[in-house]
């Protein structure tokens, strides 16, 4: 069976064929050029320094490139990285397609796309269900298949499906605890929320942000399609409940720092954003222990302001969590 790219040890050297995931032009600390990469296959990525690079390596070796990567595996600073010998463009004749080389949530779809549709099934509301329900129709395709991110979080295939999923067990334990929570509304919400990234974003191999998604952005993409759904759906346009499913989403980020246009004005909007961004943080935070050798410290996570993480040298529960990329 051949190796993937995570199944080679340290010290071990390759010649795998894989799909580079970032790259970006540097400088380093003497000015000289090269490329900060993320190698990724179906087993999940790791990233690597092209030294001595010129702007036409840029070029060359660009974000969803299908690649021959010579190297070898090290660990630099408790993270595992490729010490690259040499990289070479796969032909479209020799037979890679990009779908091979995407990494998937750690649930089957399938699964996934039955508890999101119990949760459906408790939205007590007529507008909300029958809104929900029609986007989950219209894009049900995409939504199950496409990341939630780029890169930060869940940038997996069905990524966005399984960020929803496990917002809405959140949701469940909140609005089991208080009574006072919109339960319906709240799942509504987070069904909704992040749906207009299948606008906002190419898809799950190589993501890259839409002209949409630079110009628009996800929250404003879905609440027009929620305007529309509502006008095929014969829905009254000036109603409150439809208001309050627009606020929802509109004003999920939190912060117009962060690109909210409205902050939080409800209960269930504030509970929506206090739970997207805890969701983000967890999928995030374990990510990178979960490429951190035992005993030390994850690298400055940018999502995270900077902060690093230790992981403890005796932790059973992240040993045994899915592995998520």
């Amino acid at each position: 069976m051949l190796k993937r790219l995570l199944d080679y040890n340290d010290g071990e050297e390759m010649d795998i064929v894989v799909l580079i995931k970032n790259s970006q032009l540097r400088r380093n600390k003497k000015n000289k050029l090269f490329l900060a990469m993320q190698f990724g296959d179906g087993s999940g990525e790791i990233r690597g320094n092209f030294w001595d690079a010129t702007n036409q390596d840029a070029a060359t070796f660009s974000t969803g490139t299908i690649v021959e990567l010579n190297g070898k595996r090290e660990e630099y600073q408790g993270r595992p990285q490729i010490r690259i010998y040499s990289l070479r463009v796969v032909g479209p004749q020799e037979g890679y397609q990009l779908d091979q080389f995407v990494k998937s949530a750690p649930e089957p779809i399938n699964d996934m796309e039955a508890e999101i549709n119990q949760f459906v099934d408790q939205v007590q509301n007529r507008t909300w269900k029958t809104i929900v329900q029609y986007l989950l129709k219209k894009w049900g395709k995409r939504f199950y298949d496409y990341p939630a991110g780029k890169s930060n979080h869940h940038a997996v295939r069905g990524g966005l499906a399984f960020h929803t999923l496990s917002m809405l067990k959140d949701a469940k334990g909140l609005a089991d605890n208080y009574e006072q929570i919109n339960r319906s509304l709240l799942y509504a919400g987070c069904i909704l929320h992040d749906m207009g990234k299948v606008l906002e974003l190419t898809g799950p191999a190589a993501t890259q942000y839409t002209t949409e998604g630079n110009l628009v952005g996800h929250l404003v993409l879905i609440d027009e399609q929620i305007m529309l759904a509502a006008q095929d759906l014969k829905i009254d346009l000036e109603s409150e409940d439809l208001l309050l499913l627009r606020h929802m989403v509109l004003s999920h980020h939190g912060r117009y720092e962060y690109g909210s246009p409205k902050l939080p004005a409800l209960l269930e909007a504030e509970i929506l954003h206090r739970i997207d961004d805890m969701d983000a943080m967890v999928y995030a935070v374990t990510n990178a222990l979960q490429h951190t050798g035992k005993g030390t410290f994850t690298e400055p996570l940018l999502s995270q302001d900077g902060k690093r993480y230790y992981r403890p040298k005796h932790d059973p529960a992240l040993d045994n969590a899915k592995h998520l990329e």
